[in-house]
C-alpha cells in the first residue's frame, strides 16, 4: 500500500507538472475551437458557488459576459458586494444577483436552497465551485470536519435540494462540479471526515475532491432519465487566492506558470456551454476534454464501488 500511494504522488507530480501549469493550458490551447465559446446564455440561469474570487469570480464573469442571469453564492457579504459590481460593470449584465450562504453549515445551504427554490424558476447550470484546503483539524458547530463540510456535504446537499429546479430546465440543464488534481493521488475512502489521529489537511482535501468525482459519475446514473448532466472537472494549477493561501509551496515553486483565474474557469464556462450531445455525463474534464479518473497502476479505480455506501452516509450526515 505504501509503494502504491508513492507511486501515485510520483506519478501525480511529472503529470501535474507537464499538464497542468500554463504551459501545458497553452500547449492544449492549441486544439481549441474558437466558435466553442461564441454561444450565447440568454434565458439561461446559472448558480455559481464561491463566486467572489479565483475561479468562481472567472466563472461568474464568463457566463454573465454571455448573457446569462447568474447568481452568485459567497460566504462573504463585503466582498460578494465588490465582485458582483465589478462583474455587473466589467459585462454591462444587470442581471448578475448575489446570495450570501456560509457553505461550512448545512442548515445554512438548506435555508438558501429553500428560500432559491421559492421562485420556482428553472436553473439550467450549476457551478459547484466553491472549495476550502484547511490544514489544520477543524470542527465546525454542527460537528463536521470543515474540509469536508465545504467540498462534500455542501456539494452534496445544495445539488440534491436544487435538483427540482434542474429537471424544470431539462433537457438542458447541467451540474459543473470543480475538482482538482489531488484526486488522482487518492482511492474513493469511507472514512469521510479522516478519523485517523494524525490529521492531513492536503490529504483530506484530495479525498474530498475523489468523492465529488465519485459523486458525478453517481449523480448521472441516478439521473440518467431526467434531462440533467453531470461533468467534473479539474482547472489545472491556477493563482487563485486560495491555492496561495492554502499552498504556498506551490505557489512559489510554480510561480510566473500557474494559470491565471481565466485560464482555469475555461473549461467550466465550455462545460456550461456546449450542446449536451458533445458532452459525456458522469465524465472527468480538463481542459476541454474528457480525461482519465484514474493514473494508470495508481489502484484507485475499485473504490469507485463504494460511492452508494458514501452516498448512504452523506444523506444520514445532511439529513436529506
Amino acid at each position: 500500500m505504501f509503494i502504491q500511494k508513492a507511486w501515485r504522488t510520483a506519478a501525480f507530480g511529472v503529470y501535474g507538472f507537464t499538464q497542468f501549469t500554463k504551459s501545458g493550458f497553452l500547449e492544449h490551447a492549441k486544439k481549441f475551437r474558437e466558435e466553442d465559446m461564441q454561444i450565447r446564455l440568454d434565458g439561461k440561469i446559472c448558480l455559481v458557488t464561491g463566486a467572489n474570487s479565483g475561479i468562481g469570480f472567472a466563472t461568474a464573469e464568463g457566463l454573465a459576459s454571455r448573457g446569462a442571469t447568474v447568481y452568485m453564492l459567497c460566504r462573504n457579504k463585503e466582498r460578494g458586494e465588490t465582485a458582483l459590481s465589478q462583474i455587473r460593470s466589467k459585462t454591462g449584465n444587470m442581471n448578475v444577483h448575489m446570495e450570501i450562504c456560509d457553505l461550512s453549515s448545512i442548515s445554512e445551504v438548506k435555508s438558501f436552497a429553500t428560500k432559491f427554490s421559492s421562485t420556482d424558476k428553472p436553473l439550467h447550470v450549476l457551478v459547484n465551485n466553491a472549495g476550502l484546503l484547511e490544514h489544520k483539524s477543524v470542527t465546525t458547530p454542527e460537528g463536521l470536519e470543515l474540509n469536508f463540510a465545504v467540498n462534500v456535504a455542501a456539494t452534496y446537499t445544495l445539488t440534491e435540494l436544487v435538483m427540482p429546479l434542474l429537471e424544470k430546465a431539462a433537457p438542458d440543464a447541467r451540474v459543473i462540479t470543480v475538482s482538482a488534481g489531488g484526486m488522482y493521488t487518492e482511492p474513493l475512502n469511507k472514512d469521510l471526515q479522516f478519523s485517523e489521529s494524525n490529521f492531513d489537511g492536503t490529504q483530506q482535501y484530495a479525498r474530498n475532491k475523489r468523492v465529488q468525482v465519485a459523486l458525478t459519475e453517481w449523480w448521472s446514473e441516478k439521473c440518467s432519465n431526467k434531462g440533467v448532466g453531470f461533468y467534473s472537472m479539474h482547472p489545472g494549477w491556477a493563482d487563485t487566492p486560495g491555492v496561495s493561501k492554502s499552498l504556498p509551496g506551490l505557489s512559489e515553486k510554480l510561480s510566473g506558470n500557474l494559470r491565471s483565474n481565466e485560464e482555469g474557469a475555461d473549461t467550466v464556462i465550455w462545460l456550461a456551454l456546449q450542446p449536451k450531445e458533445k458532452l459525456t455525463s458522469g465524465s472527468f474534464y480538463f481542459d476541454r476534454a474528457e480525461a482519465p479518473k484514474h493514473l494508470k497502476f495508481a489502484g484507485t479505480a475499485a473504490s469507485h464501488g463504494q460511492i452508494g455506501s458514501i452516498v448512504d452516509s452523506l444523506r444520514s450526515i445532511c439529513g436529506i
